[in-house]
């Protein structure tokens, strides 16, 4: 194999050091839509809860509204990979967004008629759209080198962090509006989320061009043209690359069902200690700040340091997040604010890292469905985060939940261990072209 091209079975399309011209176009439509639907993924992160318990009239069941729209991301990322696998990541991300500002009405209209179920089913339907806004970053990556697939994915979620932060801040503005519409102020963040999505699926169906993917596709039938006739045609992805798929899943998965349990639960255990609506959203601003802004920095290292050492810092913050929660006087909004700002980035090293290990791992031929496949796992943890949330609060207190989300967190080093390390530092394995010789990555 030439150098400069990975040895990745079945994916002789990335360049160790080389990308496309288009990859900037790319990236700068990408964040601009993700500047807009982070709005929309805030929504039910802040207020979810919150509704549930107000519609359903039980703390125990305040996670459900997580549960469900988390368990919707999970057929959302099914249906939105298996779309971009076949027609391209832009109609793929277009329909998921449409999608979310459909499932983001649909809540409005149920809290505005009281209505449980079209709330149970809205919150499936708007499940897809926060499904969306992740699967963006595998288009960031896909004609991103190799050594600088960490930073790409960084860069697109980072891209996450102004609709995400502002979105739980406006809070208070938004249910006004929606007062004034008579309609509950709680509905007030999922109006803002519809209007974000829709311009996130106008910005992608008509600005992302080229298609990343087909891109992606165009450069392997150029790369394996002159081969064709000398080269054997590459193996299929073999053990390694599954191991690697698992591990990087299983990095995201961990990450995932921690931080969705702990953060679920923090307004509520907010608002039953005195702490008003509007600081329980300043609290949920800083951490989903937390969860995005860093990953630039984040992407950097992965790159740098390598993709085991960031997931086994992301278990260790995770675990720090958990027992400061957990610690935290409840009536200190400071103190809770620390541990959740604390979650985002363990949450942030792990999300970054696992995408990295995934997008080194997965060969081009089934790379979008293997990635939306990988999403419902981690949308699942999500719903069984959100679910069994509620249930440990209502029977053993936010504390206990906090320690047992942190320990849980942890877990991500014994799977470390267990998968051993990738065949390269970066995570695949890709050679450095010659007369290139430079700073040896580590683990």
């Amino acid at each position: 194999m030439s150098a400069g091209t990975s040895e990745v079975p079945g994916a002789a399309v990335d360049f160790a050091h080389d990308e496309p011209p288009e990859q900037r176009r790319i990236l700068t439509v990408l964040v601009l839509a993700q500047l807009l639907s982070g709005a929309g993924l805030a929504a039910g992160i802040t207020v979810g809860a919150l509704l549930g318990e107000e519609m359903l009239g039980s703390t125990g069941l305040a996670g459900v509204p997580s549960a469900l729209f988390t368990a919707g991301a999970a057929v959302g990322a099914v249906g939105v990979g298996r779309l971009c696998q076949r027609r391209g990541r832009r109609p793929g991300l277009a329909v998921g967004y449409a999608t979310g500002a459909v499932g983001s009405l649909g809540v409005v209209a149920a809290a505005a008629l009281d209505d449980v179920p079209l709330l149970f089913l809205s919150l499936l339907v708007y499940g897809a759209g926060t499904a969306t806004n992740l699967l963006a970053r595998y288009a960031g990556v896909d004609v991103a080198a190799p050594a600088r697939r960490g930073r790409a994915a960084g860069l697109v979620l980072f891209a996450t962090t102004l609709g995400a932060v502002i979105g739980p801040t406006l809070v208070t503005v938004t249910g006004d509006v929606a007062h004034g519409w008579g309609i509950p102020r709680l509905a007030g963040p999922f109006l803002l989320a519809a209007g974000a999505f829709a311009a996130a699926t106008v910005i992608l169906g008509v600005f992302l061009r080229p298609d990343p993917l087909h891109l992606a596709r165009e450069r392997a039938a150029r790369a394996a043209a002159p081969r064709a006739t000398d080269e054997p045609e590459a193996a299929p992805a073999g053990r390694g690359h599954a191991r690697g798929v698992a591990t990087g899943t299983a990095v995201m998965i961990l990450s995932q069902l921690a931080m969705i349990a702990i953060m679920t639960m923090t307004p509520v255990h907010m608002r039953a200690h005195g702490h008003d609506t509007q600081a329980a959203g300043l609290v949920i601003a800083l951490h989903v700040g937390a969860m995005f802004l860093p990953s630039p920095l984040t992407g950097y290292l992965v790159d740098r340091l390598g993709r085991v050492r960031v997931a086994l810092a992301s278990g260790v913050t995770l675990l720090a997040a958990g027992l400061l929660a957990a610690l935290a006087p409840p009536h200190s909004a400071a103190a809770l604010a620390v541990a959740l700002v604390l979650l985002g980035l363990g949450w942030n090293l792990g999300f970054v890292s696992g995408t990295a290990i995934v997008a080194d791992s997965v060969p081009l031929a089934t790379r979008a469905s293997t990635q939306g496949l990988v999403d419902v796992g981690i949308s699942l943890a999500g719903a069984t985060g959100g679910m069994a949330s509620g249930l440990v609060v209502a029977h053993g207190g936010f504390p206990v939940l906090a320690v047992g989300g942190g320990v849980l967190a942890l877990a991500i080093v014994p799977v470390l261990a267990l998968t051993g390390r990738p065949s390269h530092p970066l995570g695949g394995s890709h050679k450095r072209p010659p007369g290139r010789p430079g700073r040896s990555h580590r683990m």
